[in-house]
């Protein structure tokens, strides 16, 4: 049986794996190889490759690959090795491969070339400008979580950055051809009402669909005031380091070493490379980043994660190497008692009926994002308010589950990027309990599942035309395999 869509579970991957998984795909697409039999016939079983002569014998002869082709799709082969890597990818993400075969992932690798393809056929063309900032953020985000460049390269075994960049960049273009190719099959599918309520009354009611329970959550914010006098403490401290370097030759990098609070530099004496403008540092850094020449130390500076001083170590063309010095104010145990006191004192208000939880937010929260919206949070991946219970954050599950409509939770604390304690209070605005699909109530749910089932139907059709038009070898392992798709051509 074919993957259609894979559902699978899994952990959330971090960008390392992410990368790892980029750089394994970059072996999977794109081999285009001679494939040949004992005979010269074009065949799916061997690749044929240098001819080696003996030490001890004049005669050559042919080496070959141990492994076989396992497919060939127009010009990309499949190796059966291919497969193997795939079960490592989902093992490496979290995900269970007990009830996966490998005639699923034969197919889905199948389908995943002849999307690629079939978008060199169609012309669908990415400029190296719309991949090269995803390739720059990606490495980028290595080298702050390995430490440096040389140690990014080596840890994927690569001669230089220069060839890992080339197989993250031809892996990544790949990925986004497939993508593109898919959507532009399904990009004029659309439904009427019509069909939704076809769609919704031709599933038996007994096999309709269950939705999760879901809410919308608001939340109030509140954080520890810090003094102006601190915050001059700190000013103080980064000016007195800057002219200590400028003035007395001490070492920029030995300040970051032993003063930075920044986890991901302060060890390698504050050192960032490769900054780039649309890089994913914050405006206010890179702003000084880009206005200093070589040598040359900012004033200090504030950004969302405190204060900083940033000297230019090295300007390559339209990228530099920088150094920095990261800290932010100490926030009185004091400070912290008042504003735990304060919301405490909110709810109370809140609960007896005084204010509204909405007008709350707005006068008195400190999450900007949010409080104009009295304190409504918006769900990222869908961006719209709804929160389904069972793929929400799992902290923030936890502490809504049991709220009713209405009711406010206990006071939280938590602590942000630089380690300050904050104070949250949450409320569940609206609360919808798990149930069966209504074609009133749920018509948006039930027009997405319609257009998602008219999709599948578009993309099976355009495959099977498509496998009809395109030359297609699939080795004799994987012809008894049931698929979906007629790859074998019976």
């Amino acid at each position: 049986m074919r993957l259609k869509t894979m559902i699978l579970k899994s952990t959330r991957p971090n960008k390392i794996l992410i990368a790892f998984i980029i750089l394994v795909q970059a072996t999977v697409f794109g081999q285009e190889v001679v494939v040949v039999d004992s005979t010269g016939v074009a065949s799916g079983s061997v690749i044929e490759e240098e001819v080696i002569p003996l030490v001890d014998s004049i005669i050559p002869f042919k080496k070959y690959k141990a492994e076989g082709v396992s497919a060939v799709i127009g010009e990309y082969v499949i190796l059966d090795s291919d497969i193997d890597k795939s079960y490592v990818e989902l093992q490496s993400s979290g995900v269970s491969i007990e009830d996966i075969t490998r005639c699923e992932l034969m197919g889905k690798l199948m389908e995943d070339k002849l999307y690629l393809h079939q978008a060199k056929q169609d012309s669908i063309d990415i400029s190296d400008a719309e991949i090269n900032p995803q390739v720059d953020q990606l490495i980028q985000y290595m080298v702050s979580e390995v430490g440096s460049e040389e140690k990014v390269v080596k840890y994927y075994r690569k001669d230089n950055m220069a060839d890992l960049r080339k197989d993250l960049f031809k892996a990544k273009k790949e990925i986004e051809l497939t993508n593109r190719m898919q959507a532009k099959v399904v990009e004029n599918i659309e439904i009427t009402p019509e069909e939704v309520r076809e769609f919704f009354y031709s599933i038996p009611e007994d096999e309709r669909p269950f939705f999760s329970a879901e809410v919308e959550v608001a939340q109030i914010i509140i954080e520890p005031e810090i003094s102006e006098k601190v915050k001059q403490d700190v000013l103080d401290k980064l000016n007195q380091m800057r002219e200590d370097v400028l003035e007395n030759g001490s070492s920029f990098a030995t300040k970051a070493v032993l003063y930075s609070k920044d986890p991901g530099s302060a060890s390698r004496g504050g050192l960032y490379e490769s900054i780039k403008r649309n890089g994913p540092m914050a405006k206010e850094f890179k702003d000084n980043a880009f206005s200093l020449l070589e040598g040359e130390i900012s004033e200090p500076f504030e950004t969302d994660f405190g204060y900083h001083i940033l000297m230019v170590e090295k300007i390559r063309g339209q990228e530099v190497d920088v150094r920095h010095v990261l800290i932010f104010p100490d926030v009185a145990q004091a400070a912290i008692d008042v504003a735990e006191i304060k919301l405490d004192t909110l709810r109370t208000s809140i609960v007896a009926g005084n204010v509204s939880f909405a007008e709350a937010a707005r006068k008195y929260s400190d999450e900007k994002e949010t409080r104009n919206n009295g304190g409504q949070l918006v769900n990222p991946t869908t961006f719209d308010t709804r929160f389904d219970l069972t793929k929400m954050d799992p902290t923030l599950s936890a502490q809504v589950y049991n709220l009713k409509e209405g009711e406010v939770s206990k006071v939280f604390t938590e602590r942000d990027r630089t380690g300050r304690s904050k104070f949250k209070v949450l409320s569940v605005t609206k609360k919808i309990e798990e149930h069966p699909a209504d074609y009133a109530k749920d018509y948006e749910k039930i027009q997405e599942l319609a257009l998602k089932e008219k999709q599948i139907r578009a993309i099976e059709a355009w495959q099977a035309e498509k496998i009809q038009e395109t030359y297609i070898n699939v080795n004799e392992d994987y012809r008894n395999c049931e698929y979906a798709s007629n790859w074998v051509k019976k």
